[in-house]
Formats: structure tokens, C-alpha cells, sequence
């Protein structure tokens, strides 16, 4: 039987990094006269390549951010990272008892991704399965990133599920012809857009493993699962 392959987003699913961003984004941005709650910068970076969210900033100042913006939000991230990063809750579990092969695909640079999967102590298992958006020029929601992931790892895309938080992760691999299960905890509140777009959904890393299982085993599986519904299933 042919192989299959997990691909996983990083930010925000591997690692609790968006919030951390959002929070640097905000605190810039401040200075240059917009005000963002924790909630609306977090939607508008959640799974957006930088320039594609600067761009938006700049459209709403109507004006250019100073020229050294990005790497200032990258530095602050950083620190931040440095500081404060965590995984996923339970995505560790997941990953060690994950018995089907894994990947991460990633709108970040490979140098962020490394870092966060480092801070974490998530790397190891990771070693020569990065892929970044920078190193194949393909954003998401272009499915070109994952379907280089499938590519290069030798499994058909149509044998690939995806592990995403972001609608544009969620559009970038329907379009790849993947399965896809999206990541949706109650406090970022994109479960139904995320399922409109195509994801089964799930609230916590705790429901994962079994929806994988089920994947895997070529079972279908095409309804959202809560953790306590999937608690109540064992």
C-alpha cells in the first residue's frame, strides 16, 4: 500500500507563536497610529505571508511604514519567542505517537521555523522535513507548498492530510487535493469558517490522533469533533 503523510502548518499549530506576533504587531503599529485588539491582530496575520499583511496595514494608514518595520516586527517576535514560546498544547503527544510519516510546511522563513521548532524542543523531530514558503516562492493559499511537500517526500497528494489553523492553509490544501483537519480552539473562533472552506475541525490536539487513525485506516471522516466529544468517544 502506498505511503501517506501528515503535512503540519507550524505557526499556530506546532507552536503558540501567533499570538506572540500579533502581540508584536500590535505594539508597532500603535506608534504609527492604528489599535488592533489581541483578537482582530491575530486574525489579520493568522497564516498571511508578512508583506501580504503589511500591505493591508499601509492600505488602512494610507501611507508607508517606515522602512525598517519588518525587521523590527521580526526582532520583537523574537524576543518575544525567546521568552515566552511554547508548543501547541498536547502536539507532543501527538508527535510521538504519531505512527504515520510528518512534515511541516510553512508560509514562514526556514530561519523562523527552525527557531521556534528549536525553542520548543520540537526540532529533532522535524530534522530534514521543513519546507518553507520562501525556499519553494509559494504562499498559501497557493497549494504549491504543499504539493512540493508531497512531491518531494515521494506521496501522492490525494494520500497527504494537512493539520492547519488558518484559512488560507485550509484553502491551500483543498486546492492541493488534500485531506485537511483544521485546528480550531474556542478562543480564536474560526471553527465554522474553517469547516465552510472545507476542514474537518477540532478544538484541541487531544481529538487528533484519533482522527488520523481514522484517515489513515481510510475511514471517512467528515464531521468536526470537540475534545469532549472525543473524550466521550473512548
Amino acid at each position: 500500500m502506498a505511503k501517506r503523510l501528515v503535512v503540519f502548518d507550524c505557526d499556530g499549530v506546532l507552536v503558540d507563536s501567533e499570538t506572540l506576533s500579533a502581540q508584536a504587531m500590535r505594539e508597532l503599529v500603535a506608534a504609527e497610529g492604528l489599535r488592533f485588539s489581541p483578537a482582530d491582530a491575530l486574525a489579520l496575520i493568522r497564516g498571511r505571508k508578512v508583506a501580504a499583511w503589511v500591505a493591508e496595514l499601509e492600505q488602512r494608514l494610507g501611507r508607508a511604514l517606515p522602512p525598517d518595520f519588518v525587521p523590527e516586527f521580526r526582532r520583537r517576535a523574537a524576543a518575544l519567542f525567546t521568552t515566552s514560546l511554547r508548543p501547541v498544547p498536547h502536539v507532543r503527544q501527538v508527535l510521538d505517537e504519531l505512527t504515520t510519516p510528518f512534515c511541516t510546511a510553512s508560509s514562514a522563513p526556514r530561519e523562523k521555523i527552525e527557531h521556534t521548532l528549536g525553542l520548543t524542543g520540537l526540532l529533532p523531530l522535524f530534522q530534514g522535513r521543513i519546507y518553507s514558503a520562501y525556499e519553494v516562492g509559494s504562499w498559501k493559499p497557493d497549494p504549491g507548498l504543499f504539493l512540493h511537500a508531497a512531491r518531494d517526500t515521494g506521496v501522492p497528494a490525494e494520500r497527504c492530510a494537512v493539520v492547519e489553523d488558518s484559512l488560507p492553509g485550509v484553502l491551500a490544501a483543498v486546492a492541493a487535493g488534500m485531506a485537511v483537519f483544521g485546528y480550531a480552539p474556542p478562543e480564536n473562533g474560526t471553527a465554522a469558517s474553517l469547516a465552510a472552506a472545507g476542514a474537518v475541525t477540532f478544538d484541541s490536539m487531544t481529538a487528533l490522533l484519533d482522527l488520523l487513525a481514522k484517515w489513515s485506516s481510510g475511514l471517512p471522516v467528515s464531521a468536526s469533533i470537540s475534545a469532549r466529544e472525543n473524550a466521550l468517544l473512548q
